[in-house]
């Protein structure tokens, strides 16, 4: 008589089909942050261009205190020339969608405007009067809003 000594060997480990199962949850669950992640970083964007006009919106108003209500003339619509004419020593700027300037012929009203990635509209301006929000296009004379 032959004594079977075979052990019961239990099977531990996952199959095939549940590994695959668990790549794709995973894999799903990483576009979905990722998607996320990148709506965050376009909305930080924008909030910081928007905190940068405001900055300029300051120093446009500080600058007219001082000089009988009249905003500085530049030649072009940039805000390199701009920061000069301001005496602003920290330029704020954004590389990817540069900043504009524009104003009236007698220098008592201006526009700052800059291109935005998140929302309905492509532009956020900030004008003389007060008045902010988004706009379709870049600004070409007075305040749109």
């Amino acid at each position: 008589m032959k004594i079977n000594n075979k052990k019961n060997y239990k099977m531990i480990g996952f199959t095939l089909i549940e590994l695959l199962v668990v790549i794709a949850i995973i894999g799903i669950l990483a576009s979905l942050a990722l998607v996320s992640y990148t709506r965050s970083q376009k909305q930080a964007r924008d909030t910081r261009r928007k905190s940068d006009l405001k900055q300029y919106q300051v120093a446009l108003e500080n600058y007219a205190n001082q000089n009988n209500g009249i905003y500085p003339s530049i030649s072009g619509t940039g805000v390199s020339n701009l920061c000069t004419a301001l005496g602003l020593s920290n330029c704020p700027d954004d590389s990817t969608y540069p900043y504009g300037y524009i104003y009236s012929s007698d220098r008592t009203e201006y526009v700052l405007w800059a291109q935005i990635e998140a929302g309905s509209s492509n532009y956020w301006v900030v004008c003389s009067n007060g008045k902010s929000g988004e706009f379709g296009s870049p600004p070409s004379g007075s305040c749109p809003l």
